[in-house]
């Protein structure tokens, strides 16, 4: 079903579309297609607002349904009410902003409410990007996107364009990506190996240069990193994302969890990724986004079961146990704002970059 554009429909196209979603609805139910169902959902968008008195559309819950079948039933006729509200006239009043996120099961949790519409703005009309997290690192140098994730090895990178946001950091309290091999190296034995890294910038990369800076990278896309390790194409790879639990699986062995070795040498969790937004966006816009940033986080940690079935279409086939697994070692406490600790290990880490010759110049770590 195409997706609602133009104008605030008459009551006539109401029930026409409230007609073909509830039957849509009924015959993937019959299918029983949960992600159908999903689809169905999201396109049924049509519904009355008895309160304020205007149709609009909008992404809701299940009880869509119901939402729109009152109002159908109420046989509400006549001219509409003088509150009614023009569709693209309020759409026109917002402003287009782009969020860039990785399309990975703990940033669709993260994201779930802000992508379905559970959580709106007044002010912005939000648009997903989604692409890896070395691309992400990349379109941050163009500022392309006026909020990205991006790695915290990228922010020095970036930081005349973007600061970060105090809410959206994945951080690893004892853990993180991990050195995995299909031969017998010890976690001393790296030297001169070919390991596969997930990307130059990646705070991956380096957390791994930190640990042994004598190592050959072999930058290689991240879902492909086990592959290239069991094929012996490379000595070791660094694997992030849910690779991290399902590495023992693929028959290969840990070298060296690098956010457990941070925590040990540093006492300190390890940040990972990161939110920030354009350093050049007005100020009442910046703090717009920041909000419901903190909002769709908040809102999935709040309604955990719902926000992970979504997520679960990203998990690229964890199973539902291992998914929330992976969803809570990366939003958590530490996501919902910037706390003192993963500031200061933050600045640890990219002045250890710098003073190493991994990082062109020194920066310090901003947030809003």
């Amino acid at each position: 079903m195409a997706a609602a554009t133009g104008l605030v429909h008459p009551l006539g196209e109401a029930t026409r579309l409230v007609r073909l979603g509830m039957a849509v609805v009924r015959n993937l139910q019959r299918k029983r297609s949960a992600a159908g169902q999903r689809m169905a959902r999201k396109a049924l968008v049509q519904g009355f607002n008895e309160k304020s008195g205007f149709r609009r559309w909008a992404y809701r819950s299940p009880d869509t349904l119901a939402w729109a079948g009152r109002a159908l039933r109420s046989q509400r006729t006549g001219p509409r009410p003088s509150g009614t509200l023009n569709l693209a006239t309020a759409m026109s009043r917002k402003r287009e902003f782009t969020i860039a996120h990785s399309p990975d099961a703990d940033d669709a949790f993260m994201f779930y409410a802000l992508a379905t519409g559970r959580v709106e703005s007044d002010l912005l009309q939000f648009r997903h990007v989604l692409k890896d997290i070395q691309s992400l690192n990349q379109d941050a140098r163009a500022g392309r996107y006026d909020m990205t994730a991006i790695s915290y090895h990228a922010y020095p990178y970036v930081a005349g364009r973007y600061v970060l946001t105090a809410a959206g950091s994945s951080v690893g309290d004892g853990y993180g990506p991990i050195v995995v091999t299909a031969k017998s190296l010890g976690p001393n034995e790296l030297a001169g190996k070919r390991v596969a890294v997930p990307g130059l910038q990646t705070t991956a990369y380096l957390a791994l240069k930190l640990y042994e800076a004598d190592i050959e990278p072999v930058v290689c896309e991240f879902d492909k990193i086990l592959d290239a390790v069991q094929r012996g194409d490379v000595d070791a790879g660094v694997v992030i994302h849910e690779g991290q639990l399902t590495y023992g699986a693929a028959g290969l062995r840990n070298v060296v969890d690098l956010g457990d070795w941070w925590k040990r040498e540093q006492g300190l969790p390890l940040p990972l990724g990161c939110n920030c937004i354009l350093r050049s966006l007005p100020p009442a816009v910046q703090e717009e986004a920041c909000r419901k940033l903190s909002e769709t986080i908040q809102y999935s940690l709040d309604h955990r079961a719902e926000a992970l079935e979504y997520a679960l279409q990203f998990s690229r086939g964890l199973e539902p146990g291992l998914a929330d697994r992976f969803v809570g070692m990366y939003v958590n406490d530490h996501t919902t704002a910037m706390a003192p600790e993963v500031l200061r290990s933050g600045q640890r880490l990219l002045d250890m970059g710098f003073a190493a010759g991994l990082i062109p110049q020194s920066v310090r770590l901003e947030y809003v």
